[in-house]
């Protein structure tokens, strides 16, 4: 994840897939629904101890347990069920720790299925994430 914030490779990409009171998923794509390059699969961490708990952020993945590659989620809900148990989970790596109120309205918006992603749950209007910035340790 720091690796695409050093590189500004999240600048100008959109939560494409937003399910409320679960999760809003975003930095695979730019506005044109154009995949973003990767920096290839990361192993699956599911296992550190962190929970899917309300406004944490985890990678997404596809049903391969070490298929994450850019895209991430904020956690909307206490998403216990996407913790490893008898299978792999999702890997929570941080948390919303101000600012939540701009999520929350992400769960707002008017939904509507993107034909070029196969999703039904995309926002009809494009949220974009404009830059993101790696603060100093405190």
């Amino acid at each position: 994840f720091l690796r695409y914030v050093d590189k500004k490779s999240y600048n100008g990409t959109i939560f494409h897939r937003v399910v409320p009171g679960y999760i809003v998923q975003g930095g695979g794509y730019n506005a044109e629904f154009d995949e973003k390059p990767d920096y290839g699969t990361i192993f699956n961490e599911s296992g550190s101890g962190m929970s899917n708990k309300m406004y944490t952020v985890s990678m997404a993945r596809q049903n391969d347990p070490h298929s994450a590659t850019r895209q991430f989620f904020f956690n909307m809900n206490d998403n216990t069920n996407l913790d490893p148990g008898r299978d792999w989970g999702y890997s929570v790596f941080g948390m919303i720790v101000e600012g939540e109120a701009v999520v929350e309205k992400m769960m707002e918006v008017e939904l509507d299925y993107q034909p070029a992603l196969g999703e039904p749950n995309s926002p009809k209007e494009p949220i974009i994430l404009k830059s993101v910035t790696l603060l100093p340790a405190v």
